[in-house]
């Protein structure tokens, strides 16, 4: 499987998951809220796929989830929950990209 193709897919399921979670909640215009997360997650699987630093996997994976959710936590300040969920998606993508994924 490309590398790409890897990391969209896992973009993709990512930002799925990160929707969902937002089922529950109450925002003034939800459909825009969860459309943005939902792109802001699949772009974090993207740029890992994309990029190539010289770091593990996981390692480029944390730092781009980190840097990619400081955007919208901060014009939401609702920093933990998107910081945290962009962390550890973005590490877990790194981890999977790292070891089945290809440049």
């Amino acid at each position: 499987m490309s590398g790409i193709l890897l990391g969209a897919i896992c973009g993709g399921v990512f930002g799925l998951i990160d929707t969902a979670l937002m089922i529950p909640l109450s925002f003034p215009d939800k459909t825009a809220a969860m459309t943005g997360a939902f792109i802001s997650r699949f772009g974090i699987g993207f740029v890992i796929a994309a990029s190539s630093l010289s770091l593990p996997g996981w390692a480029s994976g944390l730092i781009f989830g980190l840097l990619i959710s400081l955007p919208d936590a901060i014009i939401t300040k609702a920093y933990a929950p998107i910081l945290i969920s962009g962390i550890i998606g973005g590490t877990i993508i790194g981890f999977i990209f790292g070891r089945w994924g290809s440049h």
